[in-house]
């Protein structure tokens, strides 16, 4: 009896504890009419402030280039210091993220639980419904199954982490699957598109709209020095960051194939050129251009997304050489889509224009899109939507 007593109180202390400082605040609350209002309590603030990309956003210079960078909005203070902050419009349809700014000070929405990592900078996030956004919400259709996978690669000598979607049926269907690998920019691992991509919610919806062939989505770590994401492998739980050696000078690209061996070995796949394909985004896109044409027989279907184009003079590897007599190989092999997108304020842009320039001069067939804004994940998940229901048709 007396171990049972303890057990009890053990519980509810722990739920105590759980829920100490809990607000009962509604932040963000999402209107009818698509306006959102912002709220925080902190009577002892003298200036808070909502930082997010649904403001207008303010072109930044950084040391990787010339970024559109989430505007600010001022709270107004009410009653028992609670601040609050409602859009003017309407939001359009889409996955946004946000912080607040106390007094100089970023802290994370304590009323919101749900939250992402963009590299080392975690945000609260909501969506907006009614249009392409809600391909990224979770609906009632089939869902498919999300796992972290280790893989022996020899090329590197290690122990690596992925991230795998399989779709709705896999496990008891005993069907072969096309698989697209889809690979993420710099800064980011095998957690990116999962988690900032929506991946999984968009793969389900199209699939379950018709909209898309069902297909296993392997997601690596392009990050040939890490095992895995920040605090998933024995390095611990240090902070994430860009600067990272190995990541653009050909060692992702030799070591490429030991994931397809690893794939092909361990899951039902459609065990040849026209069921796979290969995307990434910017660091991402460089990866897909190269592992794409270094590996002419592997993939019909090749995404670039606001796409790094060619490595710095700096960078010698036999992985780059030869890139023209290598595209010439790749397309005489007439792959059935070679898609490239980019924002037209992107700072890649005009190495897009260029390289796009060399496959016309060359005669070699893309299928090009263009959008608005620039270098941020609200275009590449439009151009994951977009790329997705054209492939293995």
């Amino acid at each position: 009896m007396y171990s049972f007593c303890m057990c009890v109180v053990s519980v509810v202390t722990f739920a105590q504890q759980a829920l100490w400082g809990g607000q009962d605040i509604i932040s963000p609350e999402i209107h009818p009419d698509h306006t959102v209002t912002f709220r925080l309590l902190a009577p002892k603030a003298i200036k808070v402030q909502v930082i997010g990309d649904f403001l207008p956003t303010q072109p930044t210079e950084t040391p990787y280039g010339t970024f559109d960078l989430p505007g600010v909005a001022e709270l107004t203070e009410g009653e028992g210091g609670l601040w609050s902050y409602t859009t003017p419009e309407p939001l359009a349809s889409e996955l946004y993220s946000y912080s607040f700014i106390v007094d100089g000070l970023k802290i994370n929405d304590p009323n919101n639980v749900y939250q992402i990592r963009d590299v080392a900078s975690v945000t609260n996030v909501f969506i907006i419904g009614g249009g392409r956004a809600d391909l990224y919400q979770v609906s009632d259709v089939p869902h498919g199954t999300v796992a972290r996978r280790w893989y022996n690669s020899p090329t590197l000598g290690k122990n690596r982490r992925l991230t795998i979607y399989t779709p709705p049926g896999y496990e008891t269907s005993g069907k072969s699957y096309p698989v697209f690998y889809l690979l993420h920019g710099m800064g980011g691992d095998e957690e990116a598109w999962i988690a900032l991509g929506r991946t999984a919610q968009i793969l389900d919806n199209l699939i379950a709209q018709g909209k898309a062939k069902p297909m296993i989505v392997v997601m690596t770590n392009g990050n040939v020095y890490q095992q895995a994401a920040p605090g998933e492998a024995a390095a611990g739980m240090y902070k994430p960051t860009m600067q990272l050696p190995n990541t653009m000078e050909g060692s992702m690209e030799e070591s490429f194939l030991d994931v397809v061996k690893f794939i092909d070995a361990n899951y039902r796949t459609v065990k040849k050129k026209s069921g796979r394909a290969i995307a990434g985004l910017s660091m991402g896109g460089f990866h897909s251009l190269h592992i794409s044409k270094q590996y002419p027989d592997l993939f019909d279907y090749v995404g670039l997304f606001s796409a790094a184009i060619m490595p710095g003079e700096e960078v010698q590897s036999p992985i780059y050489d030869h890139m023209e007599q290598k595209l010439k190989t790749q397309f005489d092999k007439k792959p059935k889509l070679y898609w490239i997108a980019i924002g037209k304020t992107d700072f890649l842009y005009q190495a897009n224009v260029d390289y796009r320039k060399l496959l016309d001069e060359k005669g070699y067939p893309y299928t090009y899109y263009e959008n608005e804004d620039g270098h941020i994940w609200k275009n590449w998940r439009i151009y994951l939507t977009e790329f997705v229901p054209m492939l293995f048709k």
